[in-house]
């Protein structure tokens, strides 16, 4: 496929057989799990799960003309990744994320919020899904503008950098 794709489809489309099925199969359970104030579509050239401009009309903070980010689904190189930006600071969800993968005994290949894999069954998936349920779109917000004014605090004067 010629230049980036605008769609989700798109973006599933221009894939090799069995990596569309491996975000397939993820992309369904993001779905099921996936609070309504949230929106698919492509975000920084991958599919991304977002809070919308007319949920949240401040957007991401990092570059406002962007919506919110939540989740990410993409094809890289070498790997497929998944990233969580609900487990990306903080702690609590994070640890309770990382517990309950523990306990499947799967292997988690995992940064501060991507996780990496080549196929579905390398996932944890009903610990994903529990994981994207638990943070509806207002309580995402909250935490967002919490650690934005935490942030602020310790910049001084109460202003958050670009």
């Amino acid at each position: 496929m010629a230049g980036t794709p605008r769609t989700v489809e798109e973006y599933i489309a221009s894939l090799p057989g069995d990596r569309r099925a491996a975000l397939q199969a993820v992309r369904e359970v993001i779905l099921g799990n996936l609070d309504g104030g949230y929106e698919e579509g492509i975000q920084y050239g991958a599919i991304g799960y977002y809070v919308p401009h007319r949920v949240y009309p401040p957007g991401y903070h990092c570059d406002p003309k962007q919506p919110l980010p939540f989740a990410s689904l993409a094809s890289r190189k070498d790997h497929l990744s998944l990233g969580l930006m609900c487990v990306y600071g903080s702690p609590g969800v994070a640890e309770r994320f990382r517990k309950e993968w523990a306990s499947t005994g799967k292997r988690l290949d995992m940064g501060a919020a991507c996780i990496r894999f080549r196929k579905p069954e390398d996932l944890a998936l009903e610990v994903i899904g529990r994981t994207i349920a638990r943070v509806p779109a207002a309580k995402y917000i909250e935490h967002c503008e919490a650690a934005l004014r935490a942030r602020g605090k310790k910049e001084g004067k109460g202003r958050r950098k670009a």
